[in-house]
């Protein structure tokens, strides 16, 4: 339509999207290094399901199929706007295959792909506009509190409504001049506009002009077709205005909203798809190592005290401390707000927001941005200890790396290859602490590590790790904790437990059971890894006790490791002290292994979920590898070999629990519900809205267990109340923790006498009819089992 405007409208703007794009490149070399690149298959499937499926976007059922029709209809789009492009410099340009003459193809035959292709256009179009008007009801009416509720956002909806609309008025007006104008006569007076309407019209060559023709259709254009029978009373020149209007609008606005994302919450329309690619697929309770054993952590931490500037990280205490995927992180936030609309801690009033977290570490990071680009040694700075860039990026140790630069540089005299070419001037460079000028440290603290966050961000964005690693600066490094944890810190490193109390004791809750230890049969093939709750507290004894009736009912080999079992260290762990959790892994892994050697311990099975997925997830870190099952997923299996029969019935509705790390740390959801739907009688409800991968938390993850809350609303009273709503007379949890927390929240609420709290293991037990003879309970089983035969004959 005009090649020169369509020229410099493309250079100026992609170029100037260039040099945006560019500084964020350079801003995500701050991080250090990281290999996200292992296993492409299994990050292409994963790549499918979320970027692409966009799996998470149901949780909010309305917003996510908006978002989904506007992120298809941009796909499919993004032709119609090429051909735009194309249609600057060629009126006519139709992409080659997407004019309105049909295709040959071999084996088919004639194929109208330009009308398929400009049907499934129109309708497209109008989808993204339907859900562009979603999100402006969201934000500009019904405000919706979680998410961040600015000009910016309108101003992208306006931007992309407009973009829609004008291509829909394009269409329509050259419909107009196509059919009513382009055979009209024309005199010499009339020269310069019937070369316009010819310009215009020009795609539609070989189609028969036909004023008829200027009704709504449905196919092939119903959105163009609209606007047309919308204009057909307009002059020639009134729609060769339109037309112009139309076309430079949307190709325009498609480069201006482009230049847009690198500086608004839309960058993640280009960075969620790489940062989906590039997300963790490890286990999801495992969290990242400081070093491999706790000698190297000592190590760490003495070198870190010493030379702060020289040694390399323990855990994060400047933005720069953070991996350059945390950074690709902090570009993809859309501040949706689902994180903080599902953070216990955020939910009940604490000064954590997960969204508000990550953008505010976002913001550091931009307004620093000339900083650190141009500091010595450019975004990534000076060579530092362990700082990963060289080392990961080339499988080289990090002092190798510096090695092989500093060589580089004396034997040339300058970098070979330097990252900016063009000398600008250095800026002097201020490491800034996070905690306290960026983050307040209650935020950090408030955090229960339960991932309801993760489990909600649409676009895989980690929270958890980043709390931790920065809790593990104040810790190891600061020497800056809540005061409630010294003593647990202490506790579990000289007694093993966190209550600090004595480690002969440990076995005291198996008094006569007749339960061996593994000392005693080293060669057991199941280990009962009953925790430290379980072991101590005196509620939590009586789910160890349930647990080792049945074991022992349904005839399992197994023994429990008695004094020689001693805290997984997650609450260490999550807590920040990563030091202490390595002692204690080492010590266990060792006990492990050694009965492993002797033959034994080939399955373990535990009582807390906390010790399933440390043990699970994070004990391989230290050599211990092992099959780990918690004992309500273990216990399923004998109800289905029919080693264990529930047969007595158990009246009344019953509500489930889910643990966090149980459930949205390894997907242990059924498991216990299968259990409790196998109980007679037993009537099985859920908390609506609340349950599974949307269950809030109890409130003692993260080692909140031994912190006092932050404030009078209590996650664990909010978490009662929300089963309460349920009408059950029984809540049914599957974690010593939880069951705590629930029954603190009964008391809170006067409930305690009125609602039975039980594990579910308790439960099965009590159907089970344990507490009757092994005959009565044989003849019983037989029974069971008979009916069950006739009913499925």
């Amino acid at each position: 339509m005009n090649p020169t405007w369509m020229l410099t409208l493309l250079v100026g703007l992609f170029a100037a999207f260039a040099w945006s794009a560019n500084r964020r490149w350079q801003l995500l070399k701050v991080g250090r290094g990281e290999d996200r690149l292992d296993r492409i298959a299994e990050r292409l499937k994963g790549t499918w399901e979320y970027a692409f499926r966009q799996r998470k976007m149901g949780y909010y059922p309305l917003a996510g199929l908006a978002h989904k029709l506007i992120f298809f209809g941009f796909l499919v789009l993004l032709l119609r706007t090429l051909i735009l492009w194309g249609r600057g410099f060629d009126p006519s340009f139709d992409l080659w295959i997407l004019g309105h003459e049909p295709v040959r193809l071999p084996g088919i035959g004639a194929v109208p792909l330009g009308g398929i292709y400009e049907f499934v256009k129109d309708v497209m179009a109008t989808l993204v506009v339907m859900g562009a008007l979603v999100f402006i009801y969201y934000r500009a009416i019904k405000r919706e509190r979680r998410m961040t509720l600015s000009g910016e956002g309108l101003l992208i909806l306006g931007i992309i409504v407009t973009m829609m609309v004008s291509d829909m008025l394009y269409d329509g007006a050259s419909l107009v001049l196509h059919h009513r104008w382009s055979t009209a006569a024309c005199g010499p007076a009339d020269a310069a506009l019937c070369e316009r309407v010819a310009t215009v019209t020009a795609p539609f060559a070989g189609v028969p002009a036909d004023p008829a023709a200027l009704r709504w259709h449905l196919f092939p254009a119903p959105a163009g077709s609209l606007f047309a029978v919308l204009l057909s009373g307009a002059g020639p020149g009134t729609l060769v205005v339109l037309a112009h209007v139309g076309f430079w609008t949307h190709v325009t606005l498609v480069l201006v909203f482009l230049n847009l994302l690198p500086h608004s919450k839309h960058f993640h329309i280009i960075t969620s798809i790489p940062n989906v690619f590039t997300r963790d697929i490890g286990a999801r309770g495992r969290l990242p190592l400081v070093a491999g054993s706790a000698e190297a952590i000592g190590e760490m931490v003495m070198k870190a005290a010493e030379e702060p500037e020289k040694a390399a990280p323990v855990g994060v205490a400047r933005i720069e401390d953070f991996t350059w995927k945390a950074i690709l992180d902090f570009y993809t936030c859309t501040e949706c707000g689902r994180c903080s609309d599902n953070c216990p801690a955020h939910k009940t009033g604490k000064i954590l927001s997960p969204k508000q977290l990550t953008l505010d570490l976002r913001d550091h990071l931009y307004g620093r941005e000339g900083e650190f680009i141009n500091r010595p040694g450019g975004a990534r700075g000076e060579p530092r200890a362990g700082d990963g860039h060289a080392a990961q990026a080339n499988g080289t140790d990090g002092a190798a790396a510096q090695d092989g630069q500093a060589a580089e540089t004396q034997e040339h005299g300058e970098q070979a290859a330097p990252e900016n070419p063009v000398p600008v001037p250095e800026v002097a460079y201020k490491p800034v602490d996070l905690v306290a000028n960026v983050v307040h440290p209650d935020v950090l603290w408030a955090c229960t590590t339960c991932r309801a966050c993760e489990e909600q961000c649409p676009v895989m964005i980690s929270y958890v790790d980043k709390i931790v690693s920065m809790r593990r600066h104040l810790v190891l490094v600061k020497g800056e904790f809540p005061a409630e944890l010294g003593n647990p810190f202490n506790a579990m490193e000289v007694n093993g437990n966190p209550w600090n109390l004595a480690r002969i004791d440990r076995a005291n809750w198996a008094e006569g059971l007749e339960i061996p230890t593994m000392a005693e049969k080293p060669q057991a093939p199941v280990l009962y890894w009953v925790g430290c709750a379980a072991s101590y507290d005196d509620r939590a004894k009586k789910i160890a006790r349930a647990t080792a009736r049945l074991l022992k009912a349904a005839g399992v080999d197994f023994a429990i490791l008695g004094q020689e079992e001693t805290c997984t260290g997650d609450p260490a762990r999550r807590a920040g002290n990563e030091y202490l959790f390595a002692m204690l892994a080492e010590q266990n892994a060792a006990t492990l292994n050694g009965y492993k050697e002797q033959g034994g311990v080939r399955k373990i099975v535990t009582t807390c979920p906390h010790c399933f997925n440390t043990l699970a997830n994070e004990y391989p870190d230290f050599g211990a590898k092992f099959e780990v099952v918690h004992h309500t997923d273990f216990l399923l299996g004998l109800v289905a070999e029919k080693k264990l029969v529930p047969s007595k019935p158990v009246e009344g509705k019953v509500v489930f629990h889910d643990s966090c790390y149980l459930g949205r740390y390894n997907d242990v959801y059924e498991q216990p519900r299968d259990i409790l739907k196998r109980i007679p009688g037993l009537q099985l409800v859920e908390a609506e809205g609340w349950n599974r991968q949307k269950g809030l938390c109890c409130g003692a993850g993260g080692a909140q267990m031994w912190m006092e809350e932050q404030n009078k609303d209590r996650v664990n009273v909010k978490r009662t109340l929300q089963l309460l709503q349920t009408e059950a007379k029984t809540i049914a949890t599957a974690c010593p923790f939880c069951q705590t927390m629930i029954t603190d929240g009964l008391k809170d609420q006067s409930k305690e006498e009125s609602i039975r709290q039980l594990d579910v293991v308790e439960l099965l037990e009590e159907s089970c009819a344990l507490d009757r003879s092994a005959g009565s309970r044989s003849a019983a089983a037989q029974d069971a089992a008979e009916t069950a035969a006739s009913a499925s004959a």
